[in-house]
């Protein structure tokens, strides 16, 4: 599958493991994810589990497919989507405020959600296409540069017995999003990543 430019079918046969309940290894413009349909609790508890983490811990952030899209999940002030469209698609995750409608696995304790908007054509390609959010989660999780977080083929062997799909994007990058809270009165930026906010 073309980095950027995906194969349609490749794309839909993903998004048919994703409906099934599948969890799938995605690239983004930062680093490998891992991933599922938001809606689908069985497979955000796979995800949980694959992690290491304790469902009260599993504070997951998820991937929409645009702008118009992230009103249906979260409360977006007029700045903050001002804020969003001058750096969206992009390497960011922003905490917004979330809306009844999300998932309890994807609010913090503050009632807060993160949402990206990947600047990469498959993970918003399968977005599109599944009709829903999918969970986003990094592979990489020290701050220690390991290979096999950023080649496909290596991340294939760690985890081709754990998730259902990984899909081939091409070597990725190891330095996570720009982690951006708009939850308050003023952004802040919670973690510096690759992203390079633009007021």
């Amino acid at each position: 599958m073309h980095p950027q430019n995906p194969n349609p079918r490749d794309i839909d046969r993903v998004v048919a493991v994703l409906q099934r309940g599948g969890v799938v290894i995605y690239p983004t413009d930062t680093v490998y994810g891992i991933g599922c349909d938001i809606t689908n609790v069985k497979s955000v508890e796979r995800v949980i589990k694959l992690k290491g983490l304790k469902p009260k811990d599993a504070h997951f952030s998820f991937i929409c497919k645009d702008l118009s899209n992230i009103a249906d999940f979260a409360k977006v002030s007029n700045p903050t989507f001002k804020l969003m469209k001058k750096n969206l698609p992009g390497p960011f995750t922003f905490i917004l405020p979330g809306l009844h409608r999300v998932p309890d696995y994807f609010l913090s304790k503050r009632k807060t959600v993160g949402i990206r908007i990947p600047n990469h054509q498959i993970p918003l390609e399968l977005v599109d296409r599944l009709g829903n959010p999918i969970l986003t989660t990094s592979l990489k999780d020290s701050d220690e540069v390991v290979e096999y977080t950023t080649d496909p083929e290596l991340i294939y062997e760690n985890y081709k017995n754990l998730v259902d799909v990984v899909i081939d994007g091409g070597i990725g990058g190891n330095i996570p999003s720009t982690i951006v809270d708009c939850s308050g009165d003023e952004p802040v930026i919670l973690r510096e990543g690759l992203g390079e906010l633009v007021f």
